[in-house]
């Protein structure tokens, strides 16, 4: 064997005996454990031996005597394999991934699932409705992707296993890779939404040219473009190599076990290649997105102030449908700052914490522990994931189309089959100019 593996040998053969737990085992544990050893099965007999050998008086004294000629400070005795309890803190993963998430997940799919049904009829097609269908399926993916990860090692007591071999691209895969892409894909829409809706209200003439169901097609399949292009190099980054372990669970069995090693191209620029990736995400998919939400959520509702006082003027000129029009406008309005103002208050931290940790890793300074960040980390995640089937609550509560369209789903009454107004229509104003509001729009 190497050098190093000798040393480590002789290292846990060292180990104080534990109570109740007998020698061989404890010291195979601890081999597999720390030295990080790679052997097949076929070897594992010819290990067990050696060691056994070793634990003999014998084998002691010449364990005292080789470690001395060496240099133990250039052997590694961190074990890289993979295990998910060496995580957060058990008491919050296990709990919060193994069994909230999934019935957070399930809710998800119901709601955006009815969300789509009724956003999909034919009157109630519209450029807003038709991001906000893109939402609710981006957030439904961004939810479903972990679950099998999950159930199958956060709810059993597989957590507490060597992650095996054949689970370990599946776990980057799925836990962080694909619910980025969805993630990243979510803000950009969101974003998206705000600045259509400033459009509609702010520059309602030019919502007719801008604002259209094909522009919005284009525009979501290139935001997914550019999603998956922002993540596609951590698909590559790094490769599995199978190991095998003492089981966790049952220390006579050995188990496959998984170590993930970065390629050459990473290793070379490593720091320059990480820098690049984490900044990128924390100045594009963070925080530009939602510096541009907060600024356009106020223009939003100072718009809403104003069309709120010219409302009032129309009912003084005894114009009461263009007053109704301007009302359904404003409602609409508020509901899409109230999905922002959601999307704003559990998206917030998260970015926040990218920041400390870029901070951390870029120019060494420390402003939260990495063991609390990861805490908080995973907390923040789960109030995202908290955040996606209440969008569907709020589409009921503030826009009473959602609310009838949906009824009628359930009680088998027909479907409108016209739009109730055309989608663009004008307002006289004060000085006697024109200017367009929505029709559909305003009523979602």
């Amino acid at each position: 064997m190497a050098v190093c593996e000798d040393i480590c040998i002789q290292h846990c053969a060292l180990q104080p005996p534990k109570d109740a737990i007998p020698r061989l085992p404890q010291v195979m544990n601890c081999l597999f454990y720390l030295c990080n050893m790679r052997v097949s099965d076929n070897q594992t007999a010819e290990l067990i031996q050696q060691v056994d050998d070793m634990l003999s008086p014998d084998g002691r004294n010449w364990s005292y005597t080789l470690a001395p000629g060496f240099d133990v400070s250039n052997c590694s005795i961190r074990d890289m394999a993979r295990r998910l309890d060496e995580e957060p803190p058990p008491r919050y993963t296990v709990p919060i991934n193994g069994f909230l998430s999934p019935i957070l997940v399930f809710l998800t799919v119901v709601n955006n699932s009815l969300v789509c049904l009724v956003l999909l009829k034919p009157h109630m097609r519209s450029p807003t409705n038709a991001i906000l269908v893109a939402m609710a399926l981006t957030d439904m993916f961004t939810g479903l992707f972990p679950v099998p990860v999950f159930i199958y090692f956060y709810a059993t007591e597989r957590f507490h296993e060597w992650v095996p071999y054949d689970w370990c691209l599946v776990l980057d895969f799925f836990m962080e890779y694909i619910p980025t892409i969805f993630h990243t894909a979510s803000i950009w829409l969101t974003m998206a939404l705000a600045i259509q809706r400033y459009i509609y209200v702010c520059h309602s003439f030019k919502a007719r040219t801008l604002c259209t169901i094909q522009n919005v097609r284009t525009g979501t399949l290139a935001i997914y473009i550019v999603a998956t292009l922002s993540q596609i190099s951590r698909f590559f980054e790094s490769y599995p190599v199978e190991t095998y372990r003492v089981s966790r669970l049952n220390p006579n069995v050995t188990v496959s076990a998984c170590l993930m090693e970065y390629r050459p191209w990473v290793n070379r620029n490593m720091n320059l290649y990480f820098n690049i990736y984490f900044w990128f995400r924390v100045i594009f998919i963070h925080l530009i997105p939602c510096v541009s939400l907060v600024v356009m959520n106020a223009l939003l509702v100072y718009a809403m102030r104003v069309a709120q006082q010219r409302r009032m003027q129309l009912l003084r000129q005894n114009k009461k449908s263009e007053s109704r029009k301007l009302k359904e406008s404003n409602c609409t309005t508020l509901m899409l700052v109230a999905v922002v103002g959601l999307f704003l208050l559990v998206e917030f931290p998260l970015g926040l914490l990218m920041v400390f940790l870029i901070i951390d890793k870029t120019f060494d300074v420390t402003i939260i522990e990495l063991d609390v960040l990861s805490v908080l980390s995973l907390f923040s995640n789960f109030f995202i994931l908290l955040s996606y089937p209440l969008n569907f609550f709020i589409y009921c509560g503030m826009s009473k189309q959602f609310r009838e369209t949906f009824k009628r789903l359930f009680t088998g009454a027909d479907m409108p089959v016209e739009r109730e107004y055309s989608q663009y229509m004008t307002l006289p104003t004060e000085n006697g100019k024109s200017t367009a509001v929505t029709g559909d729009e305003t009523a979602l």
